[in-house]
């Protein structure tokens, strides 16, 4: 449910199985140390919830309900984006760089974590700063290579971008995720469209049911001038995932096409997912669009 974006219902089942556990029911017990690490998991998660709905003091109740160092660095991060929403970035930042690192992969994990920390903040140079350090300790993490190149494009360094997916294509020719951002990389700024398709089309053969790779493909068929077979596409992503970008590419698609009550009903759900999205904001103010 978490995962899915459904975080009412994903705090209910969370505080429904802390009441569980927590009772006198012999048929919710398990073991203690499965007791110890799902309750963990559970304040961990409702502590994120909060945090994400800005219930600052209550996402801190839950963190301090949290007895065991084994998840240092997470509770670390939390507390730091807890400070970050209370506009005290430098002292987040100082916060998980001052974690214990207590195994090998910990100062790479650190590094992770507060790019990731800055990313949510708006700050996209200081985490690509960031991420380019923590490439310097794993040069060949290409999961790193993928999101200093997403940073990359953000920044508008797009020859930047380019370089690092190609460099995760040459020593893994078949990411798909890869081959789909630098085509789609190529398909959104509409340029080298055939080169842009066989790059998607190859990561949707890799991965034919993945909603953003076909997303990627009825876009830059929309970009070709196919615009038919591209809504095909981008609904079929949409049905898949109720993704608020997908629904914009759609609702543009449609406009374009003429079909404009059809378009405002995707732009319209788009806007309850995510009204301050930044592609929605400002496709709907190029196509003058008031859904």
């Amino acid at each position: 449910q978490l995962q899915l974006n459904r975080a009412d219902e994903a705090e209910t089942s969370f505080k429904t199985f802390l009441a569980g556990v927590d009772s006198d029911n012999p048929s919710t017990h398990t073991e203690p140390d499965a007791h110890a690490r799902g309750k963990t998991q559970a304040y961990l998660s409702l502590a994120h919830i909060a945090e994400r709905t800005q219930r600052l003091t209550e996402a801190r109740a839950w963190l301090d309900r949290v007895d065991t160092t084994d998840n240092a660095l997470r509770i670390q991060t939390l507390r730091a984006s807890l400070l970050a929403r209370e506009g005290k970035l430098q002292e987040a930042r100082a916060l998980i760089q001052a974690t214990p690192e207590l195994q090998p992969n910990d100062a790479l994990a650190k590094l992770k974590a507060e790019a990731q920390l800055l990313k949510e903040v708006a700050q996209p140079t200081d985490a690509y700063a960031v991420l380019n350090q923590a490439s310097a300790l794993a040069p060949d993490d290409f999961d790193l290579i993928y999101e200093r190149a997403m940073l990359a494009e953000k920044l508008g360094l797009t020859v930047d971008m380019e370089k690092l997916l190609r460099s995760i294509i040459s020593a893994q020719p078949d990411n798909h995720n890869a081959l789909n951002a630098l085509g789609y990389a190529l398909a959104d700024r509409n340029e080298r469209l055939s080169e842009a398709k066989t790059l998607i089309d190859k990561a949707h053969a890799l991965a034919p049911d993945d909603p953003y790779i076909t997303d990627s493909l009825g876009w830059v068929l929309f970009r070709m001038g196919d615009t038919t077979q591209a809504i095909t596409l981008l609904k079929r992503a949409f049905e898949i995932r109720q993704d608020v970008e997908i629904a914009v590419h759609l609702g543009e698609a449609l406009w374009t096409q003429g079909n404009k009550e059809a378009a405002r009903g995707y732009f319209r759900q788009a806007q309850s997912m995510q009204p301050d999205n930044e592609l929605l904001k400002s496709t709907l103010t190029r196509l003058q669009v008031t859904p």
